[in-house]
């Protein structure tokens, strides 16, 4: 994603402007429609954002704006009109992805402070009751630079909100630019952290992923705290969160959202950059009390640690794969595997025993697993800014959910409708 314009000054290399995508440094053409609407031709009624019926997907603070990567909002309906005013907080030009039902996404960019008509007796699928009833309604950010906020939801008067139930199971991706999507053409909704768990259908998730930073706790490319000390807060590391909470962030209450089942964490190569200056015992203190942390949070979560593949280099004539705190990834997940540790487990919360471990007080069964990265991409799955091209995003995720299948009996639910957009590439004509 592309965005020309002016630039902030907080983080220096982030803009406000209209987005263009790029595609292999062409100009993709998108077309998005133009959905703001004036209101007083329309008979609607709105609804609060704290409306029960309303799920909250990734994390939202107290002002309901969103945060990190691909969050989302969904909620059943009656009617065919949803409309959604967001408020003064909302990044202008924000694309969101939005869909009823099983139908394919679709794409508008947001306008702060206008209302936007979502669905109308025009949408695909609007009249169609089956199999999905009532009519269900979601909505993902794709920015992960960029959130919304929700100010009202809009349907036909004398329409009502309907609250869906959650699925059964939960993700939980912890990561950087290669969680969030950055320099994928749609972002978050092209992420490898998006195709895992949308991929292996009726499965929540939430990608707490932010360009940039480091597991260590440090300044790191201008963000200014390291995913240890914000991963137990709502917002990101962006100069919009710094604008709006400086250095007193709302802390993210987990209790919101349903236990995780599964957490994915891809997290050190920016700490591996020497211009970061992350030492190797720093990375693995840190690393190994952030999946205490987790442990502490949701207990019966199992933590995937993803091995990094840290590009590709020229290698006489041929190719090889790259890769970064090898050994201290593996440390880390054998350190959580030892019978010493399982029979006296250790947790972490920033806010219990003074930031120091503390003892869990029961043996635990392992819950520490390792996911070896090498060999699912090549060279050509990374793009000229050293991060995985849409394929290579689809491969990681196939390959993620192909592990979780085997390795912890989940069943694949995600069997028709679509979950990566604008993906169809296809040839018609069988000589040439």
């Amino acid at each position: 994603m592309h965005f020309p314009a002016v630039c902030g000054t907080v983080l220096g290399f982030l803009c406000f402007a209209s987005a263009t995508i790029l595609q292999n440094g062409q100009v993709r053409i998108t077309n998005y429609p133009n959905t703001v609407i004036d209101t007083a031709a329309y008979q609607l009624q709105a609804f609060p954002p704290n409306s029960s019926e309303l799920s909250y997907k990734g994390r939202w603070d107290s002002k309901f704006l969103s945060w990190w990567s691909a969050p989302g909002l969904k909620f059943g309906f009656t009617g065919q009109q949803v409309a959604i005013t967001f408020g003064p907080l909302t990044s202008d030009k924000t694309l969101i992805a939005y869909r009823i039902d099983g139908q394919d996404w679709q794409l508008t960019n947001v306008t702060t402070g206008a209302t936007h008509l979502l669905v109308s007796p025009n949408t695909p699928g609007i009249n169609t009751p089956y199999p999905i009833n009532p009519s269900t309604f979601e909505l993902r950010v794709t920015n992960w630079a960029y959130g919304v906020q929700v100010s009202s939801v809009l349907l036909s008067k004398g329409e009502k909100l309907v609250k869906i139930p959650n699925f059964s199971r939960n993700i939980e991706v912890i990561g950087d630019s290669l969680s969030s999507g950055d320099f994928a053409t749609l972002e978050g909704l092209s992420s490898y952290a998006y195709g895992l768990a949308a991929g292996l259908g009726n499965t929540e998730y939430s990608i707490t992923a932010y360009p940039g930073i480091c597991a260590f706790d440090k300044v790191c490319w201008g963000n200014p705290r390291g995913m240890f000390h914000q991963w137990w807060y709502t917002s990101d590391v962006s100069w919009r969160a710094t604008q709006n909470y400086g250095d007193k962030p709302e802390v993210w209450d987990f209790s919101k959202q349903q236990a995780a089942d599964i957490v994915v964490i891809n997290l050190g190569t920016n700490d591996a950059n020497a211009a970061n200056n992350v030492s190797s015992e720093g990375y693995v203190e840190q690393y190994t009390k952030l999946v205490e942390g987790v442990h502490a949070v949701w207990p019966k979560a199992q933590i995937i640690l993803i091995s990094l593949w840290n590009g590709f280099y020229a290698n006489g004539n041929s190719y090889a794969q790259g890769g970064a705190w090898v050994n201290e990834i593996h440390s880390i997940y054998q350190h959580f595997n030892t019978p010493s540790y399982l029979a006296n487990p250790t947790l972490y919360s920033p806010f219990v025993n003074g930031s120091a471990s503390y003892p869990q007080g029961s043996p635990s069964a392992p819950f520490v697993h390792y996911f070896n990265t090498t060999g699912i991409m090549q060279h050509n799955d990374i793009g000229p800014q050293w991060h995985p091209t849409d394929v290579g995003h689809i491969k990681l995720a196939s390959h993620l959910i192909e592990y979780i299948r085997m390795k912890f009996d989940w069943v694949l639910y995600a069997t028709g409708p679509e979950v990566y957009h604008q993906t169809e590439y296809w040839n018609d004509q069988d000589s040439y």
